[in-house]
């Protein structure tokens, strides 16, 4: 199957196709993302109204709406243009207004004429003792009254487009529905009690009352399902993809790695050594390993890391570890470089920096397989370096590196496992959606000795104070990192920020005691500054958030983050994790301006009270929501229109088991699910999904 499959046709024709639709509205639907009768399937309503028939007003608790029958009676038009042009109808127990503004009289005469009997449904309210339906939502002869649904379902909207016009262009979608073969495990669907699909739309666009619009309701359930489905086949094909290409199997002997732990000041963690356990047992496969190693800050991956390169240097090949930045890849080379030698091991480092004769010996160096460990950013893709033996590449910082890169790196080192580290705790609904196609390893442990970091929160009134806490602790030899948020998109204000404290603290502090790092700053300057930070030439180190990933400086054991309020809870987290690396107390101050928003003040105590990440993370969850958590644009995020990653995260776990199971009962999907499943993907605009199977 090359192409969309026929039956799906008629959902993904031009919206302007529907009955009622003309150019304007499809102008208009299509600022919502509505452009073909498929959206209108996938727009469900968001809430409804009851407008089931009543005898009459009187009883009712006003405001609220009703529908009921009445018999018309006199008309009062307004004597200013653009007034209240009143009707008065009587319903079995009691007599009421209709109210219209900027009316034509003419026009109502015909609609409504005196003495015959109409159903009119609206929101009723009470207006000096009299009661008033203003502007019906309906109106309409006694004979037609089946035509408003009891429960009338509301959509979301944009500005010019009409619930009545909305409910129309859904009506015409439902007229093209298909019926599709069932993709969900037989099992699943009546455990769940879930109704066939189009069956599941019908229902969730005719809500019978309220419970139907939740998204525990069989049927929203259903389609939130069979999105999270779809997306987790595409997460399995990109892992069937990543696996076939025949993977090495890389035996460690465990010498190195011996020698390694016999050197640490430490001993491991237990949740460092189940890693390095699960880590080592998938190089030793076949398949090439796809796994994410998910630490909180200060968790040790670093080591796990290292251990799982040292592996694939027992086994006679290289490693490669792969950092965001130049000044994440050098730290990298610094932490690591003690460890390399206690086992013996050449580690290099490979960067845009190296330029002709130096790169070309390190290029020869690394093609005659010399060179054991290479550490370096992005430049370690290019097309002229070359490995004699990869066997392991570790990718650092996962954001800027999605599903697609994933592929492509698999294309690179034709057989190379793939371990991925990323600092930032994620819950686990938003890691199956995000790395469902990889397994992963989590660090839930701290190293021993690592002490708990004090968090405070300080009013920026206070800044005379923290200034002075400042000057004491420098005096002691401690080092200090203060933090001045990016206002707002645009960096010059940014950077006056950041320069006015710069300025303000040197003053005070001293000339030589404070350095300065920001976002526009040359790369050269921003590593002179990290430097002098990292070996103690300066005590305070002003910088815009680049230091919040990666930074290693034991001796910094204050960070002061000014206007916090303003960042994320992931973001103060890393943040706060720059400290507590040594062996002093550590202290993290979050200065806020009052008066602090109800969020704000969620999210700064939730700091104070907890260092748990995973907690952290599922508390940014519930406040943010999932697009914001991890920025949806580049971060491979789905963009869902039915399921809620907050509120249905155990769907996700579901579907991806059924997910894996489909694909290894049927990996060409060539069954009857699977070739339901074919069609889901198509339903559900998988583009990247289906061409992996079309190659596959």
């Amino acid at each position: 199957m090359t192409g969309r499959p026929e039956s799906l046709f008629p959902l993904f024709a031009g919206i302007e196709t529907l009955e009622g639709v003309g150019p304007k509205t499809a102008q208009l639907l299509e600022q919502i993302q509505i452009t073909r009768p498929r959206d209108l399937v996938f727009t469900l309503p968001h809430s409804g109204i009851d407008r089931a028939r009543r005898v009459s007003v009187r009883d009712a608790v006003l405001p609220q709406v009703i529908t009921v029958e009445v018999e018309i009676g006199k008309h009062t038009p307004s004597r200013t243009k653009g007034g209240a042009y009143r009707i008065t109808v009587e319903d079995a127990g009691t007599s009421f207004q209709l109210v219209f503004f900027h009316a034509r009289g003419d026009y109502l005469q015909k609609q409504l004429p005196t003495g015959q009997r109409r159903i009119v449904s609206g929101r009723v309210e009470l207006f000096d003792g009299i009661a008033q339906m203003v502007h019906p939502d309906h109106i309409l002869p006694v004979d037609d009254a089946e035509e408003i649904p009891l429960f009338e379902p509301v959509y979301p909207l944009t500005a010019g487009v009409s619930q009545k016009q909305m409910f129309k262009a859904v009506q015409g979608a439902m007229k093209r529905l298909p019926d599709l073969a069932e993709w969900i495990d037989p099992e699943q669907k009546r455990r769940a009690n879930w109704p066939d699909w189009a069956d599941a739309v019908r229902a969730a666009h005719a809500p019978q009352r309220s419970e139907d619009l939740a998204v525990t309701s069989p049927a929203r359930e259903r389609l939130a399902y069979d999105e999270m489905m779809a997306h987790q086949i595409t997460l399995a094909l990109a892992r069937a993809t990543l696996r076939r290409a025949k993977g090495r199997e890389s035996h460690g002997t465990g010498r190195l790695q011996a020698r390694v732990m016999a050197s640490l000041p430490y001993t491991p963690t237990g949740a460092q050594m189940r890693a390095i356990e699960e880590i080592a047992r998938d190089m030793a496969q076949p398949q090439r390993m796809n796994r994410l190693l998910q630490g909180d800050v200060g968790a040790g991956k670093t080591l796990v890391a290292f251990l799982a390169l040292l592996v694939a240097v027992e086994s006679g090949g290289q490693g490669v570890m792969m950092a965001p930045t130049e000044i994440l890849a050098r730290q990298h080379l610094e932490s690591l470089r003690p460890m390399a030698e206690e086992a013996g091991v050449v580690l290099e480092l490979l960067t845009g920096r190296d330029k002709g004769a130096e790169r070309r010996a390190k290029l020869e160096a690394l093609a005659r397989g010399d060179i054991q460990v290479l550490l370096g950013t992005h430049a370690v893709f290019q097309k002229d370096v070359e490995f004699a033996d990869l066997r392991l590449a570790v990718v650092d910082e996962q954001h800027r590196f999605g599903v697609r890169q994933r592929l492509e790196l698999g294309q690179k080192g034709a057989s190379a496992d793939v371990l991925v580290m990323t600092a930032t705790p994620i819950p686990r609904s938003l890691a199956l959606a995000q790395y469902g196609d990889m397994d992963v390893s989590v660090l839930d442990e701290k190293p021993p000795g690592r002490l708990p970091i004090k968090t405070a929160m300080v009013s920026t009134t206070r800044m005379e104070e923290v200034v002075n806490h400042l000057r004491r602790a420098i005096l002691d030899g401690r080092q200090a990192y203060w933090v001045c948020p990016l206002v707002d998109e645009s960096e010059v204000v940014d950077l006056t920020a950041a320069e006015e404290r710069f300025k303000h603290l040197r003053a005070v502090l001293g000339e030589g005691n404070v350095g300065l790092v920001h976002g526009q700053m040359p790369a050269a300057d921003k590593d002179e500054a990290m430097a002098a930070f990292q070996a103690g030439r300066t005590a305070v180190l002003v910088a815009t958030t680049v230091i919040e990933v990666g930074v290693n400086v034991p001796n910094a054991t204050i960070m002061v983050i000014e206007q916090a309020e303003i960042f994320g809870l992931a973001q103060l987290h890393q943040l706060r994790g720059r400290v507590g690396r040594g062996t002093g107390a550590s202290t993290c101050l979050l200065l806020y301006r009052g008066p602090l928003s109800e969020a704000a003040e969620r999210r700064l105590t939730t700091l104070r009270d907890t260092e748990d990440g995973f907690r952290i993370a599922e508390t940014d969850l519930e406040m943010r929501g999932a697009g914001d958590l991890i920025g949806t644009a580049q971060s491979g995020l789905p963009r869902f229109r039915v399921a809620d990653l907050e509120r249905q995260a155990r769907l996700m776990a579901i579907a991806q088991s059924d997910a894996r199971k489909l694909m290894s009962d049927d990996p060409g999907l060539t069954g009857p699910r699977g070739k339901a499943a074919r069609v889901l993907l198509w339903l559900m605009e998988q583009d990247r999904a289906i061409r992996l199977i079309s190659v596959g």
